[in-house]
């Protein structure tokens, strides 16, 4: 049975704010799932919706097999981590973690056991009569963690809860959390800016832009199969390339993506990939082409353009080079490449990503690398830029005081 179902829910403030626009998604029994986006992207807005701090606007939420879409926070089963959540500083751990069991009038015992188990999960137990005041980050987090469990609710929804850590404790946290979903086979949403958060601990991942959701599948299949350009772009470091305003162009037998002197040969895999290939072969409309940093390298022959290497950086123990040419720039694998060294170019054009340049939607249909999950929502397909602008635009409310001023 699924734990969470959402049924086109939006959410609209008086503003006239879109915050999100008719929200699907099913998720199953002890599912983790990450939320990512960029900034206003509607992730906290999201979870928020689902837990009751903010009303829908339309569409309802169903948790299990109950419908609490007008229920109150405290009646729909759900813990919430907050970002930098509060513990309170005159409570002893103990008391801290038992305080939301205390205000629902649990037994006792009923506490004693389930704050014993949490602390023993979260490693908590030596600490138990120490205040907040006398922890250290990781452990004040881990009480948070603990306060939400021994609930032991249907639905988590954790709100960018290792925010502000460093890299070496959020590492530490990470796998605190996902151990710990594992542990209590809960369901757990958990929304973030951090795509190596989302990568690292979810079996799926749901990106949003603006309100509205672009794709919800696997990490892999995100990467390798994006439905658009958006979510090419956010899953990945660095970036993917992009190059904007190229044309489909056929010359003796051969198909290229050209732009600004710069032809790549579409390879047979996405010539195959291409189902409407002959709308935009020497027709003049416009794609985007995407090719990723991993799949691009410097060479000292050949390639498809020459460049020069603006600045390096090494990223998870590789040398990448931001590389400018003429008219194109590239961020691309550089080893043995120094700032202001001239290169040449290559990329593996097998992996090759082609969108629309009006829709920004992809123009490669899925093969047999595609990994298929089950989940309905993986057949999902978004709306276009040029779409969702325009809905944005027909919802969007004039706040009173700019009436009157009209």
């Amino acid at each position: 049975m699924a734990n969470l179902k959402l049924k086109s829910v939006s959410k609209i403030y008086p503003s006239g704010t879109l915050a999100l626009y008719k929200a699907n998604l099913e998720l199953a029994d002890s599912e983790f799932i990450a939320v990512i986006g960029g900034e206003k992207s509607g992730k906290s807005t999201l979870l928020r919706v689902i837990a009751g701090l903010e009303e829908a606007t339309e569409g309802n939420i169903i948790v299990g097999d109950k419908d609490v879409t007008t229920a109150d926070p405290k009646d729909r089963d759900i813990a919430m981590i907050f970002q930098g959540n509060t513990l309170y500083p005159s409570l002893n751990v103990y008391d801290n973690i038992a305080y939301g069991l205390k205000l629902r009038k649990a037994s006792n015992a009923l506490i004693e056991q389930r704050v014993k188990v949490a602390a023993e999960v979260l490693g908590l137990t030596d600490i138990l009569n120490r205040r907040p005041k006398a922890l250290t980050a990781e452990q004040k987090q881990k009480v948070a963690f603990a306060r939400a469990i021994v609930r032991e609710p249907r639905l988590y929804l954790l709100d960018d809860p290792l925010t502000g850590f460093d890299a070496a404790l959020r590492d530490g946290l990470r796998s605190v959390l996902v151990n710990l979903q594992a542990r209590m086979k809960g369901t757990f949403v958990y929304a973030t800016k951090s795509v190596s958060d989302a990568i690292s601990m979810a079996s799926r991942i749901l990106v949003l832009r603006e309100g509205m959701i672009q794709q919800i599948d696997t990490p892999a299949n995100l990467y390798d199969y994006p439905e658009n350009a958006y979510v090419a772009f956010i899953i990945g470091s660095p970036t993917v390339n992009f190059i904007n305003g190229a044309e489909i162009v056929e010359e003796e037998g051969a198909v290229y993506a050209a732009k600004d002197g710069v032809k790549l040969a579409l390879p047979e895999n996405i010539k195959a990939r291409f189902t409407s290939l002959s709308e935009y072969v020497n027709t003049g409309k416009k794609v985007i082409v995407g090719l990723r940093p991993e799949d691009m390298t410097v060479v000292r022959e050949g390639g498809f353009m020459s460049a020069l290497v603006a600045t390096t950086e090494e990223i998870c123990g590789v040398n990448y080079a931001d590389c400018d040419g003429e008219e194109l720039s590239f961020v691309v694998r550089a080893e043995g490449s120094d700032k202001g060294d001239t290169v040449n170019i290559s990329a593996d054009l097998g992996h090759m990503l082609i969108f629309d340049g009006t829709t920004r939607l992809t123009l490669l249909a899925r093969d047999e690398g595609y990994v298929k999950t089950g989940h309905a929502d993986a057949e999902r397909k978004p709306l276009g830029y040029d779409e969702e602008e325009a809905i944005k635009t027909r919802l969007k409310v004039v706040p009173k005081n700019d009436k009157k001023r009209r």
